[in-house]
């Protein structure tokens, strides 16, 4: 038994890359593929050689947030909406609702739950160079899920402490440290006399450096990073999130695809093999806006990060016979195709494409719903934009007004701004590469990480 162990964890991957996309339901992959290529085109994702159909839930909700779900990919363990990687008995609030929180400081009692070991934690352990990449806060609940427990996941002072090796309150099953971090959130890492939202006075920075990492706080120091010197760097771009990638000025912020490269530069130098996770995040806080359009092109941000990975990893690994890459979602969006409309083919400066008016397939006029008025192809099953009564009171809707950077889609059932849901359907998971055979069918995330455990012999 421990012979046929060894020789199948010989013969497994010793790279693996995990990409997830916040909330990229199968709609929002739908309309990105033609917004960015046409309805006839191919993503990156759409090539993936093995698919999946990843069902969602969290141990206490039909409707997952990210916490729980992506803690279900690195953890194998169903746990609460807000946890992250913490047993399924772990509450994110106490009996009366109240959060376990301070602001962004922790109140988790200390019998509530217990930590479950993550994927990265179990790569780290075997000898793996590990790295994580996301263009959200480095502590907001994905990447979090990879390095942290936390019974809720707004306490991200307490997250980015568990980051910082030797410091207090650090994740010491990380060893001596994750190897590469790079996106948004440098606010958590900064004491409030700094401007940052620490309480204790903490400067995570100067202490990182001081345990020998390199510092990258701007794209020309992004830039100066030497990854085939480094062997340990994190990139804090910005206060809080990262820009949007329709937004993002590429003088200040490097882009997905390129932490993505760096990240794995960096990693490819330990021979055992490397883990890094890659999160586009920002696909989720554009769809909760109904900002289409924003999410939209960062779907195809996170697209092209993946096809950057590819080409970077085969440089070294052509057949891609140690290196399994995973491709997947936390959950799914209420955004929707309305009508019958016409094919568009992809989106251009003169035209709207899918984030357009619907058009009747005969005389390309648009299509006219109940009151006699247009309406998009793109809309939500709720959000902040819904006609305040009869929508003939209102004017017409045209392609140069639902096309704007900053639109707005129209929603079923109105919500607060920025207060659309997330929607319960399964996602999609595209692999490839050595074990990638074994994505097949529709099953449970949780099953995921046994999966990838088992390909990668850990």
């Amino acid at each position: 038994m421990a012979s046929a162990f060894s020789a199948a964890a010989s013969a497994a991957p010793k790279n693996v890359i995990f990409f997830l996309g916040d909330g990229m339901g199968l709609t929002t992959m739908t309309a990105a593929r033609i917004y960015a290529v046409g309805e006839d085109g191919d993503l990156t994702m759409d090539t993936l050689p093995e698919t999946a159909f990843i069902k969602t839930y969290s141990n206490d909700a039909q409707v997952t947030d990210s916490a729980p779900s992506m803690s279900a990919y690195m953890t194998g363990v169903k746990m609460n909406n807000e946890v992250i990687s913490m047993s399924p008995d772990t509450k994110a609030s106490d009996a009366a609702g109240n959060a376990y929180l301070s602001g962004a400081d922790s109140r988790c009692p200390a019998d509530n739950g217990k930590p479950v070991r993550t994927l990265l934690e179990i790569a780290k352990a075997a000898g793996l160079a590990t790295g994580v990449v996301t263009t959200t806060r480095v502590t907001h609940a994905t990447p979090a899920a990879s390095y942290a427990h936390i019974c809720h996941r707004d306490a991200e002072n307490d997250i980015a402490a568990q980051f910082v090796p030797g410091g207090k309150g650090y994740n010491v099953a990380l060893q001596d440290g994750v190897d590469i971090l790079m996106g948004g959130g440098r606010q958590f890492f900064t004491p409030a006399s700094a401007k940052g939202k620490r309480t204790d006075d903490r400067d995570l920075v100067a202490e990182l450096k001081a345990r020998g990492y390199s510092i990258a706080a701007n794209r020309a120091e992004f830039d100066a990073l030497d990854a085939a010197k480094s062997t340990k760097f994190v990139g804090l771009f910005t206060a809080s999130h990262m820009s949007y990638d329709l937004d993002r000025d590429p003088a200040k912020e490097p882009s997905l695809a390129e932490m993505t490269v760096k990240a794995l530069q960096g990693l490819k130098k330990n021979s055992k093999g490397l883990f890094l996770m890659v999160e586009g995040g920002r696909i989720d806080h554009a769809l909760h806006e109904t900002t289409a359009k924003k999410a939209l092109q960062d779907t195809v941000a996170f697209d092209d990060a993946i096809k950057a990975a590819i080409t970077e990893v085969k440089k070294t690994d052509p057949e891609l016979k140690n290196t399994l890459i995973v491709v997947t979602a936390d959950h799914d969006h209420t955004l929707v195709l309305n009508g019958y409309a016409r094919r568009t083919g992809k989106s251009t400066a003169t035209n709207p494409g899918v984030l357009g008016l619907v058009k009747d397939v005969i005389g390309n006029k648009a299509s006219l719903d109940a009151e006699g008025m247009p309406y998009t192809i793109i809309g939500f099953g709720n959000g902040e934009n819904r006609a305040q009564g009869e929508r003939k009171s209102f004017a017409a809707l045209d392609d140069s007004t639902v096309f704007a950077n900053t639109y707005h889609q129209e929603a079923a059932i109105r919500r607060n701004a920025g207060d659309e849901t997330h929607g319960g359907t399964n996602v999609f998971l595209g692999a490839m590469g050595k074990g990638s055979e074994r994505f097949f069918g529709v099953m449970d995330n949780t099953h995921v990480f046994k999966l990838i455990r088992e390909a990668a012999g850990l």
